[in-house]
């Protein structure tokens, strides 16, 4: 009974930890990038998180680790509220600026870095974070990211500018702006199923609420994208949206 008690806890463990010299960095990585795609479940969110502070002990200074946390403290910003969304946003953007700091031509460390400044300013308040100066450091590192590669996150460097135009407060806020960028998004990115939310949300707000209805639909018929956990909240927001463009259309 001992023996299977001892098995039953060996199995438990997951198959990465079991190595008592633990995954190499791109080992690590690798299983990062594919239970990413199960992110969306709270063990499975768990367990990345201890698989990338694990990897991150024995190698503190690995480009595609840093990263990949700061991706995954995204994720969990996003959507988020208030200070827990700050708290979140703020260490996506410490990890992707420690990224950078190892590699300054990597797209990745500065977009993440970006987003996760942005999600800090959304939860702290946007005019907080602009009486702390962050607009010019969340437009340094996004932008850095759109000269580096624009098509990156299927288009999230473009997205991430678009919704910043439709964030800011009057007389900063331009949807203009913000419209042009996310179609640019849904051009190269029709599954983009977030750019057309983003984009209805802005054409509503520019009282276009019939536009807004058409983009809305074409985002919400979009088939699955390859990213599920994103398309599951991306609909969930859109589908959130509706009301508020029916109620306008009357």
């Amino acid at each position: 009974m001992k023996h299977l008690l001892v098995l039953f806890a060996v199995l438990a463990v997951p198959a990465w930890a079991q190595d008592a010299a633990g995954p190499s960095p791109a080992e690590a990585a690798a299983r990062a990038d594919t239970l990413h795609a199960r992110r969306d479940d709270p063990a499975v969110e768990k367990e990345i998180d201890s698989l990338l502070r694990s990897a991150l002990q024995a190698a503190p200074e690995d480009y595609g680790l840093l990263w990949r946390m700061a991706r995954l403290r995204h994720w969990q910003a996003d959507g988020l509220k208030g200070e827990p969304m700050a708290k979140l946003g703020r260490e996506s953007w410490e990890w992707g600026d420690k990224a950078v700091k190892v590699n300054p031509a990597g797209v990745e460390g500065h977009y993440y870095a970006g987003i996760g400044l942005g999600a800090y300013s959304q939860g702290a308040g946007i005019l907080r974070a602009l009486t702390e100066g962050l607009e010019g450091k969340f437009n340094a590192r996004v932008d850095k990211a759109l000269q580096l590669n624009a098509s990156f996150d299927r288009g999230g460097p473009l997205l991430t500018k678009g919704r910043y135009h439709f964030e800011l407060p009057w007389p900063k806020r331009d949807y203009g702006k913000s419209t042009v960028l996310l179609r640019q998004v849904l051009e190269k990115f029709p599954g983009r199923i977030r750019g057309g939310v983003y984009l209805a949300e802005t054409l509503l707000a520019d009282g276009k609420a019939a536009e807004a209805k058409q983009v809305l639909d074409a985002a919400l018929a979009q088939p699955p994208s390859g990213d599920p956990p994103e398309d599951r909240r991306a609909l969930a927001w859109g589908k959130a949206l509706q009301p508020k463009i029916q109620a306008a259309l009357k």
